[in-house]
């Protein structure tokens, strides 16, 4: 029973089970001398209660006393619990100690050192590893996945596959898709995806969840939807997954119409589903129907409205230009708005021109996040569009007084498998000279042939029109435009991947490069995907 329960989320069954087999309950006359199978058992109950680290220590103390911290179980039991709690001088100490190690041992520590931020040990340990099972290469690849390290994460994987006889498992396909997710690397993705196929992996909802979300992610949300339509067992997450990869292409009716299914078909939603139905609301001007779902989310589906609900609300009523109702939901908060929600409403300000509430809002942001630059920049904008140079250099000035940072514009593209990145008037590019010159000439083609005007009223500066016009031809995503440019094939599509909001500068440049030079171009940019083709983005202007 003991065992039973201690491998579900019950397992606090275990250690009620396990104080009784003590005599700790006085109902009972007899105790039974727990052996290794029990303290096995028990502490891998007690790893997956991470607020009960004194009671695991506890029972470390018993495996000592009865003469079992030399067995292999026990001590990779120990040590997999005292990676799950973190404490990795503990567990480095018993791994050290251990007579007898195995790949559960290895795999252990570096597990731990992974999940605590200590990705550079968890990779010095696996490289040291005698023997590597596909659990070993899943955590090392997580690690990865989940420090942010997407390319390394992918790097591993074709390590794995050349350099190892170990097949990749469920774990490690779903990680290497989500860093195919988050790199836009959409060839690299299909790759994964035919490896699926060919291999014979059986269909599961995690398998067919993590394509979902890597397609709509990488912009192959036709894809998404074959593969979704295709999934004979869809669980919440895979619903979800739709919805959430329709809503950020813009799609918001066929979000709406996914999620009726979903509701039809008896899948309970959860706060996730809901809170992608929103953001497909947002993104497509559907102000009623997103404001029926928020307001009825809890007594629909029990669902309790939470701040990120409530962001997404302000967004749709923001986006739409109905910025005092969207002050109002703020005011109304059950919580306390956090700096996501406030920034939400003064992008809305920007867009809309509103100065007023927009200094009402900076106020809010400095409190509760004073380091962030985001709020600062987007009411300098603000300014600057106006022309009010006094108010833009005062706000550089705060900025500099609060060592506020901002984010720098970076952008990635997908070239033949590499993933190539360029930051805002990047000089680091082998290829910059022809990269720089090929730009210039997109740039002029456009202009002479009247499909672009540059548009330089964001930017932070008072220079001449001249000097403005040079500042906004080298964002990113126009030098990784350009990249794209020469060296893919002409006529297929250019997927870009930008970590900010793309401003309207470069989106009406897009507009004219998809015109002119016939190719479709997808860019992923914080918030949504914009998809350019035949002088037209699949936004409407509606962003």
């Amino acid at each position: 029973m003991i065992q039973a329960y201690s491998k579900t989320p019950n397992s606090r069954e275990s250690l009620y089970l396990f104080c009784r087999m003590l005599a700790l309950d006085p109902s009972l006359a007899l105790a039974v001398k727990p052996d290794k199978y029990t303290f096995t058992f028990v502490i891998t109950a007690c790893s997956r209660l991470p607020t009960l680290v004194g009671y695991g220590e506890n029972v470390h103390g018993m495996v000592i006393k009865n003469g079992y911290e030399s067995d292999i179980f026990v001590g990779n039991s120990l040590v997999s619990m005292y990676s799950m709690y973190a404490k990795m001088v503990d567990a480095q100490r018993l791994f050290n100690e251990m007579p007898q190690r195995d790949v559960v041992t290895w795999t252990s520590l570096v597990c731990g050192y992974a999940k605590s931020g200590g990705l550079v040990k968890a990779r010095e340990l696996f490289d040291e590893m005698p023997e590597r099972n596909d659990v070993s290469w899943a955590v090392i690849i997580a690690g990865y996945v989940g420090s942010g390290r997407y390319n390394d994460a992918l790097q591993h994987f074709h390590g794995m596959l050349c350099h190892d006889k170990v097949k990749p498992n469920e774990a490690v396909l779903v990680c290497v898709l989500s860093a195919c997710a988050h790199l836009g690397a959409l060839d690299q993705g299909k790759w994964v995806h035919v490896y699926i196929d060919k291999n014979g992996v059986p269909e599961s909802s995690n398998i067919s969840t993590a394509l979902i979300d890597m397609y709509s992610k990488c912009g192959g949300i036709d894809y998404a939807r074959r593969i979704f339509y295709e999934t004979t067992k869809k669980d919440a997450l895979t619903w979800t997954s739709m919805i959430s990869g329709l809503s950020m292409h813009g799609l918001g009716k066929d979000a709406l119409q996914v999620f009726a299914q979903m509701l039809a078909e008896g899948v309970k939603p959860d706060s996730i589903t809901v809170l992608g139905v929103l953001n497909g609301c947002s993104h497509s001007g559907l102000v009623e129907d997103g404001c029926c779902i928020f307001y009825n989310m809890q007594n629909l589906w029990g669902i309790e409205q939470k701040i990120e609900h409530y962001g997404s609300l302000v967004d749709l009523l923001g986006r739409a230009g109905q910025l005092e109702r969207a002050f109002e939901v703020v005011k109304s908060m059950r919580m306390e708005p956090d700096v996501v929600v406030w920034r939400a409403l003064l992008s809305a300000c920007r867009i809309h021109g509103n100065v007023g509430l927009a200094q009402k809002i900076i106020n809010h942001i400095a409190q509760l996040d004073p380091s962030h630059g985001g709020g600062y920049v987007l009411l300098s904008n603000l300014y600057a569009s106006l022309g009010q140079w006094d108010k833009v250099v005062g706000m550089r000035t705060s900025m500099g007084e609060r060592e506020v940072e901002s984010s720098p514009g970076c952008s990635w593209i997908e070239v033949d498998g590499y993933i190539h990145e360029f930051l805002a008037a990047d000089r680091l590019h082998p290829q910059l000279v022809e990269i720089h010159k090929k730009l210039s000439e997109v740039l002029k083609r456009i202009s002479i042939e009247g499909y672009y005007v540059p548009n330089t009223k964001q930017v932070l500066f008072d220079l001449s029109e001249e000097d403005k016009e040079q500042a906004v031809s080298w964002h990113s995503e126009k030098l990784a435009v350009a990249f794209g440019l020469l060296n893919s094939v002409e006529g297929t599509p250019i997927r870009i991947v930008k970590n900010l909001r793309i401003c309207e500068d470069c989106h009406s440049a897009m507009k004219a490069i998809s015109n002119v030079f016939c190719r479709e171009i997808v860019v992923r940019d914080r918030s949504r995907f914009h998809t350019f083709k035949n002088g037209e983005c699949s936004c409407m202007d509606y962003w």
